[in-house]
């Protein structure tokens, strides 16, 4: 079933408070990545609130869904979608990256609930899914695992020795949701090492493949769907996203990779996410 009209723009509001927040952090912070976070919101709006099978009340449950985000960076969004979904205070976003606070720069999976495994050394988080998921299958248990993987990430080599691995085991319980932003730290993607035709990439190494709008919640939900119903081979999401989506001159910049915004660019952000 489709997301009816009023899921839909309770998921819009809830994506665009995600977005309040990640300006927020950063600014508190003073440092951060808010460009590709913001990228990702929707992407995370509707895995977390829509999808991912998880107990903020429980958070190591044995049975739950696994989310693991290989572009560790991100953490903004992160936090700000396990904050909303109850796994800690909503209040307590505003310590990000503060000396004394656990909403470290990159996610640590010891000290805070909902994160499943410490994350920030680029390529890694399929390694860890395929773990995941493959363990799920010799214990007989439906638990699916999710990965968050950027494009520019993807020129890593341990990322294609991973979805080798996913494809050759047959996990249709891994799906990996590739932000597919087209910026990386200091430019284009195609501009540093380009990814040609990505889409065929994923094919080739045995995976389903779903391209779609990553800022498009009806497609977002589609996608995860399409995703639960395939069986026999792992799927990958690409979703075509705008680096830095939502606030004007944040977009299609690798300026706001890692840079947070001053007090007049928050004002300025704010007022465009009211």
């Amino acid at each position: 079933m489709a997301l009816t009209e009023e899921k839909k723009k309770e998921l819009q509001v809830l994506a665009k408070r995600i977005r309040r927040h990640i300006i927020r952090m950063t600014h508190h912070a003073g440092s951060g990545h808010p460009g590709g976070s913001l990228s990702a919101t929707e992407l995370m709006t509707v895995l977390f609130f829509e999808h991912l099978n998880v107990d903020p009340k429980n958070p190591d449950w044995e049975n739950r869904d696994c989310f693991f985000l290989s572009k560790g960076h991100c953490t903004p969004v992160y936090y700000s979608v396990l904050a909303e979904k109850g796994f800690f205070p909503i209040e307590e976003l505003m310590t990000f990256r503060d000396v004394d606070g656990r909403l470290h720069g990159h996610p640590c999976g010891e000290h805070i609930p909902g994160v499943d495994i410490s994350s920030g050394s680029l390529g890694q988080g399929l390694s860890v899914a395929n773990g995941v998921a493959l363990a799920a299958k010799l214990d007989g248990k439906s638990r699916h695992a999710y990965v968050m993987i950027g494009d520019g990430e993807s020129q890593e080599g341990q990322v294609w020795e991973a979805a080798m691995t996913t494809a050759h085991y047959n996990l249709d319980n891994v799906c990996a949701i590739i932000d597919w932003n087209k910026i990386q730290l200091d430019d284009f993607v195609e501009n540093i090492k380009g990814m040609k035709d990505f889409p065929a990439k994923w094919r080739a190494f045995g995976w389903h493949v779903i391209e779609m709008n990553g800022h498009n919640l009806i497609e977002v939900d589609e996608a995860f769907k399409e995703a639960k119903r395939t069986k026999g081979k792992p799927t990958a999401i690409l979703a075509h996203t705008v680096k830095g989506k939502g606030i004007s001159f944040m977009e299609d910049t690798h300026k706001w990779h890692g840079l947070a915004p001053n007090d007049k660019e928050l004002d300025l952000a704010l007022k465009e996410l009211v």
